[in-house]
């Protein structure tokens, strides 16, 4: 995931949020950038993927490429009833 090309990034956190990461830092043997772009990883694959997946959608509702409700709540109930079709065909 980590690219070979970097770019420098301040922030200021909580004192007790850095601490925490120092803590995982020497419990791992590793230093606090590893643990942070670990972290920052995980948010990434998680709650920042969900994010950016939400945004697509409304990008795409915006462009008007959507598909109607009830077009696939039909397609739906066909499927249903071709399956409930050979069902009752073994069945019955």
């Amino acid at each position: 995931m980590f690219h070979s090309e970097k770019t420098q990034v301040s922030l200021r956190l909580p004192t007790p949020l850095v601490a925490e990461f120092d803590r995982i830092a020497g419990i791992l043997e590793r230093d606090r950038t590893w643990v942070m772009q670990k972290a920052l990883s995980h948010y990434l694959a998680g709650q920042g993927a969900e994010i950016l997946r939400d945004a697509q959608g409304i990008d795409e509702l915006d462009r008007g490429e959507s598909v109607d409700l009830e077009d696939v709540l039909q397609k739906a109930r066909t499927i249903v009833d071709a399956a409930e079709y050979r069902r009752d065909m073994r069945v019955g």
